[in-house]
C-alpha cells in the first residue's frame, strides 16, 4: 500500500511540474505519453504486489490512467 502512495504522490508531483513548462511541451500527445507510461509503472507495480488486494488496485489504477491518456489524445 506504501507503495501505490508513493507513485501517487510522484504522479501528482509530475503533473505540477509539468504545469511549470513552456506550452510547446504540454501537447496531449506529450501528456498522454507521460500518462501511458505511469499505467505501464502502475502494471509493474501490480506484477509485483504482495497481496491481490494490492494487485487489483494497481491493475485499476493503470486501466483508469490508459483510459485517461487515451481521451487526452483524442
Amino acid at each position: 500500500m506504501k507503495k501505490i502512495l508513493i507513485v501517487a504522490a510522484a504522479t501528482g508531483l509530475m503533473s505540477l511540474a509539468a504545469c511549470n513548462t513552456p506550452a510547446a511541451n504540454n501537447t496531449a500527445e506529450n501528456v498522454a505519453d507521460a500518462m501511458e507510461a505511469e499505467a505501464d509503472n502502475m502494471e509493474m507495480m501490480a506484477d509485483n504486489a504482495t497481496n491481490e488486494v494490492v494487485e487489483d488496485a494497481a491493475e485499476n489504477a493503470a486501466d483508469n490512467l490508459e483510459a485517461a491518456a487515451d481521451n487526452v489524445a483524442g
